[in-house]
């Protein structure tokens, strides 16, 4: 399929995971691409194996904590000649552990990334969207739903993401300027390799047992279908739409679970 052809998309975070098999999916479709991480080196490797014939490719060193770079960013692709069309605000990581454990500093780096990450893509490429009448992706999550013990920093990003996705959508509407919430359970990627401060540990082996983990490249499958249909918002795996419509319509069941597996790791072996 050529559903992307000739379109031009920003992906942030897109040197692994989630980020680097939309690259290689929308570069499948006929997409041109250009691909933000911090990571150059991930991205190059990347570019190198992406699939053929594909739409033109152009790789940035970009820290969406950082506006400086998000800036210059879009004034080179302006400089080469080129309007973004779609953006994929993807860039994100998640920050673990009991809020007594917490200080407020991880809160904050988790919302500098997470949160005004987002919008500082949002702000940087707006203009573009707006010329071009395009579409702005925000990658949320199920933990956006569902509370969970132990991950607050990143549960709260995600909340505020999904409310965000959902006032952008109002706000920008009039502009011709479309806005579409994807938001996975668990699928293979690096966030739970992902420490607290945004490293990433490859040799650590994903907690998430591989039964209920879905292949990255039939999760962005589902990804590329939402986006181009340009759905308001997707819930992506199967597992995900049960957890949301459990919490949904019985949030006592599942605060239940979450109440016994916290008493089976404080009791004693």
């Amino acid at each position: 399929m050529n559903r992307f052809q000739n379109r031009t998309v920003l992906i942030t975070g897109a040197s692994s995971g989630i980020g680097a098999e939309l690259a290689r999916q929308f570069a499948a479709e006929g997409a041109n691409l250009l691909l933000a991480a911090r990571r150059v080196d991930r991205l190059e490797e990347l570019v190198r194996n992406l699939p053929t014939p594909r739409g033109t490719v152009h790789v940035f060193e970009c820290d969406v904590t950082r506006e400086d770079q998000l800036k210059a960013l879009v004034e080179q692709v302006h400089a080469q000649g080129a309007i973004i069309d779609l953006v994929v605000a993807n860039a994100g990581y998640g920050v673990v552990g009991q809020v007594q454990n917490l200080s407020l500093a991880d809160f904050q780096r988790q919302f500098e990334t997470n949160v005004w990450g987002v919008l500082r893509t949002l702000y940087a490429t707006l203009p573009d969207l707006k010329q071009t009448r395009g579409q702005f992706i925000v990658m949320g999550s199920v933990a956006g739903y569902v509370p969970q013990p132990g991950v607050a920093p990143y549960g709260m990003s995600k909340f505020a993401i999904r409310v965000l996705a959902e006032c952008m959508r109002a706000d920008l509407a009039h502009e011709g300027v479309g806005v579409t919430l994807l938001s996975p359970g668990f699928i293979d990627s690096d966030i739970r390799r992902t420490d607290n401060r945004g490293r990433v540990h490859e040799q650590v082996k994903d907690p998430v047992p591989d039964l209920i983990r879905v292949p990255t490249a039939k999760a962005v499958r589902h990804m590329l279908n939402a986006i181009y249909k340009k759905k308001r918002e997707s819930i992506i795996t199967g597992h995900a739409k049960v957890i949301v419509l459990f919490y949904r319509l019985f949030p006592w069941l599942i605060r239940l679970t979450y109440a016994a597996g916290l008493k089976s790791r404080r009791e004693p072996a």
